[in-house]
């Protein structure tokens, strides 16, 4: 199943179950089987959880396996970035359970933000989302600039 192009940011709110239904609107862009599809869920770089459609953690844990686990930064990486990752599926209501220690490192206690973007879902803590938007650059153009200038075909 192919995963075309995620986009919004949604807000929700995390029942005390540590359950989250998801929107209508993302639900719609993951296609007639996203009732069948199942998620994986884990620590984000940052201090969010992201949510992956199985068919893209797919593609990034055979990348990531082929990592040489005799170089310590690897096994380092490898551990961290599968550390409370766990598989998900949304039920007959379209909610999807996150346990409670993933809720933890994320400090989320109720009212979430969704941001979709590319293939994967970033779930944030709705105060901690708001305070990395508060710190948007002070010129986005430059950012842009450094960002994207380097890539081939684009005249930065």
């Amino acid at each position: 199943m192919e995963i075309q192009q995620l986009l919004g940011e949604y807000e929700c709110a995390i029942d005390q179950k540590g359950r989250m239904r998801m929107p209508s609107g993302l639900v719609n862009q993951l296609g007639e089987d996203a009732q069948k599809l199942s998620f994986i869920v884990n620590r984000g770089f940052e201090k969010c959880l992201m949510l992956y459609p199985k068919p893209v953690w797919d593609k990034i844990t055979t990348e990531i396996n082929q990592l040489n686990t005799y170089n310590k930064k690897n096994r380092e990486f490898i551990r961290y970035f599968y550390r409370g990752a766990q598989e998900v599926t949304m039920d007959a209501a379209d909610r999807i359970l996150i346990s409670k220690r993933l809720l933890e490192y994320a400090d989320i206690n109720k009212d979430v933000i969704l941001s979709a973007y590319n293939d994967r879902i970033e779930i944030w803590a709705q105060e901690g989302y708001d305070d990395l938007m508060a710190e948007e650059p002070t010129d986005f153009s430059d950012l842009a600039e450094e960002v994207l200038g380097k890539i081939n075909g684009n005249k930065a």
